[in-house]
Parts: structure tokens; C-alpha cells; sequence
């Protein structure tokens, strides 16, 4: 194992230099955020002092050289806004944004698996139907139609949940998260089911294949022979192995949560990084897009190296020697 984490560790920081190159010149080609920072009674000189301090009077290839040599240190960059390290300002905002994403990815395993089991042991009938059929609105419906709609729902019509923010928090070794409050829970209930629909018609379906595909394999023949009860083979038996693709989708489905959580920060005006993000685009505040992109190709590369080890442990028949050649 340790000879496949190496081999995985090196091609990730091949990975990471190679994203690191797109991200920034594709960033830079991209608008010119000098004219965000200067008014209508400034003249040539002054333009040119902005773009002194901004640091974009270099050639292109030398910025890029300053931004991996800072990069190597941590240093990804100064907000052209904010004047803070862009790298701080996203890692204050990371919890906001993992915090919704765990949520939405416990949904869609709590919400999603049972009901994939029940379509796959009973397909015949209608709530087996009825679930499938839900599962096709689940992707098939906008996610910023379906967050419009639950905030006019559940917010302004019923005044069940809150409709923005993020609530109350309690601070824990220097995090501040809100699941921990009511407050919070009420705060997180709409923006994470909104980004976890997705994902829960997609556990839903892979639930159901898998089972449907398990009900006629010998191991589940020879447990029904030995006279095993139906929770037993279906809950020792079936769901092992049918959990399998599923933790390995999910592992890279949570990426794709922080990721694509943008359009649900917007909407319910969660103080994530997705939103950071959004107000960064408006301003061309170059530093923080760039770190944003690098921080999210980061966190793929290491949770495909946690589902990799996950997959292992799951199914003892998979080496990873033999996969990571």
C-alpha cells in the first residue's frame, strides 16, 4: 500500500502543476481588473501606478513564476479586493462550504440507499415505480429552480425554515459550525437538501442496480439455501457488496458538492467559499479565483486517494499494487 499512496502522491503533484498552469493563464485571459479599481478623473499615470501595486505590469510568464514560487510556500496570492492572502480568505469560508456539503452527502446516503433497496428488492411495485420515477425529476430539475422554489415553499408560504445565512454557530478548536445549534440545523435543512438531490436520484439508481444485479449472484443463492433470514442477506450480504460502486462514486460525487455548491450559496446566501467565489468573478479579483480553482483540484486529488484506500478496505480482493499500475 505504501508503494501505491507513493506513486498516487506523485502523479497528484503532476496533477496539481498541470491545473496549476491552466487555471492560471486561463484566469488571466479573462477581463482586466485594473479597470475595477480606477475612476473616471484618474489619468495614465495613475492607471499605471494600479497596475504597479496590482502586480500585473510584469511580462505574464514572470507572474506565473512569482505565483508557483509562492505557491510552493503557501502563498497563493494577495486579494486585489480584500488586500488579505486570498489562500486565508478561502479557508475561512471552507467550513461553511464542507459543512454543507457533509450535509447534503448524509442525505443522500440516508435518503438515497434505502430507498434504492426497497426499488431493487420490489420492482414491481407502484412505490418501487414511484421512487424511480422521482429520481428522473431529480435530475432533470434545475438546481436554482428547485432552491427558488423550496425557499418560496418552505420559507415565504409555510415560514417553516429560514431562507438565507447560515444561523447561530459554536465555535470548536477554532471552527465556527452551525449543525451543532438549532438554529443552525433550520439554517442548513433547505440549502442542503437543495444541493443534495442529485446525488440522492443517483444513489437511489446505482442502489437499485446494484441490488437488482446481487439478487441473482450464487452468494446470495447459497445464503438463501443455508436458510439466512431476508434482513440478514440483505443487510450482511447484499449491502457489502453493493456499497462498493456506491462509496466510490460518492467519494468522487463529494468533491463535485464543493465544487458545484456555488449556484446553492448564491441562492440561500450561504457564506461559503462558492459564494466568495461569485463575488470574486464580479470583481475580477484574479487571486482568489486562482486559489479557489487550486484549492478544489487539490481536495479531488486527495479524496480520489481516500476512495482508492476505502475501496480496498471494502472489497479485500482489490490491490491497490495491481490498480495503480
Amino acid at each position: 500500500m505504501s508503494v501505491f499512496i507513493l506513486r498516487r502522491l506523485l502523479q497528484s503533484a503532476l496533477v496539481m502543476v498541470a491545473m496549476a498552469v491552466l487555471v492560471f493563464f486561463g484566469v488571466h485571459l479573462v477581463g482586466d481588473p485594473v479597470y475595477m479599481f480606477i475612476t473616471p478623473d484618474m489619468d495614465q499615470a495613475d492607471i499605471e501606478n494600479v497596475t504597479r501595486a496590482l502586480g500585473l505590469d510584469r511580462p505574464i510568464w514572470e507572474q506565473f513564476w512569482i505565483f508557483m514560487t509562492n505557491a510552493v510556500q503557501g502563498n497563493l496570492g494577495q486579494s486585489f479586493v480584500f488586500g488579505e492572502p486570498a489562500l486565508g480568505l478561502i479557508v475561512q469560508r471552507m467550513p461553511a462550504t464542507l459543512e454543507l456539503a457533509f450535509a447534503a452527502l448524509l442525505m443522500a446516503v440516508v435518503i438515497g440507499i434505502p430507498l434504492g433497496l426497497y426499488a431493487g428488492l420490489y420492482p414491481d411495485g407502484i412505490p418501487a415505480k414511484t421512487i424511480m420515477a422521482g429520481s428522473i425529476l431529480g435530475f432533470s430539475l434545475p438546481t436554482f429552480w428547485v432552491g427558488i422554489m423550496m425557499i418560496m415553499i418552505f420559507a415565504v408560504i409555510l415560514g417553516w425554515l429560514p431562507s438565507t445565512g447560515r444561523g447561530d454557530t459554536v465555535e470548536v478548536f477554532g471552527l465556527h459550525l452551525s449543525f451543532l445549534t438549532l438554529d443552525g440545523l433550520r439554517h442548513l435543512a433547505l440549502p442542503a437538501l437543495n444541493l443534495a438531490l442529485l446525488k440522492i436520484s443517483l444513489v437511489i439508481r446505482l442502489t437499485r442496480a446494484g441490488t437488482r444485479e446481487a439478487m441473482f449472484q450464487d452468494y446470495i443463492k447459497f445464503a438463501r439455501a443455508k436458510g439466512l433470514s431476508r434482513p440478514r442477506i440483505v443487510g450482511v450480504h447484499l449491502l457489502k457488496n453493493i456499497l462498493i460502486p456506491v462509496v466510490t462514486v460518492l467519494g468522487l460525487e463529494f468533491g463535485s458538492l464543493i465544487a458545484f455548491s456555488v449556484v446553492t450559496e448564491t441562492i440561500f446566501a450561504w457564506p461559503g467559499m462558492g459564494k466568495l467565489l461569485i463575488e470574486a468573478i464580479q470583481q475580477l479579483d484574479r487571486p482568489i479565483i486562482v486559489a479557489y480553482l487550486v484549492m478544489i483540484v487539490f481536495l479531488f486529488v486527495v479524496i480520489n486517494l481516500v476512495v482508492d484506500i476505502l475501496y480496498s478496505i471494502l472489497d479485500p480482493r482489490v490491490r491497490l499494487g495491481d490498480r495503480g499500475q
